[in-house]
């Protein structure tokens, strides 16, 4: 039997749940936008946390870390992720403190700092990067390879269009 309308569960609600068909095409989009990307990141934080004791604010930090084997400037991180420095100090301090990077000084600037991942933390974020990235295959598994590559591409045309951040 199925159950009555006072048993249904209600519809999901995101950030695209506050607009009609009336609203303007570009406000629904940046909705839908938000919507995805809150429901990406959502299971991908939980999988962090619960597999690996990690955020995925310290998984964005050590990927960057990752593809610049030596080394980024704090200032240049913060930049990449597209966070505050303080944010990234709070973050490294952290990681310094738990073996994961290391934090030296710029020879060439004293109020500089570079920041490397260390062979521990190398070895751990090579584990977590494995499991993100089938965790990310399976979420964008709705889609064939070919709708991905569209999506990738108007993505892209979008990104490109958009003013450059400060």
């Amino acid at each position: 039997m199925l159950p009555g309308p006072e048993h249904t569960l209600p519809a999901a609600v995101d950030s695209e749940t506050r607009v009609t068909a009336a609203d303007h095409m570009a406000l629904r989009l940046w909705l839908r936008l938000l919507a995805c990307t809150n429901l990406v990141e959502a299971p991908l934080r939980t999988r962090l946390r619960e597999q690996f004791s990690s955020s995925l604010p310290r998984f964005d930090l050590m990927a960057q870390l990752d593809r610049h084997p030596q080394g980024l400037k704090m200032r240049d991180l913060s930049r990449r992720l597209m966070v505050s420095g303080g944010n990234i100090t709070g973050l490294t301090d952290r990681l310094v403190a738990e073996g994961l990077v290391a934090r030296s000084d710029d020879p060439n600037d004293r109020r500089a700092y570079t920041v490397k991942l260390t062979a521990l933390g190398q070895q751990h974020f090579s584990a977590m990067a494995q499991d993100h990235e089938a965790w990310i295959a399976g979420l964008f598994g709705g889609l064939d390879g070919s709708q991905q590559a569209q999506l990738f591409e108007l993505l892209g045309e979008l990104k490109a269009s958009l003013p450059e951040r400060d």
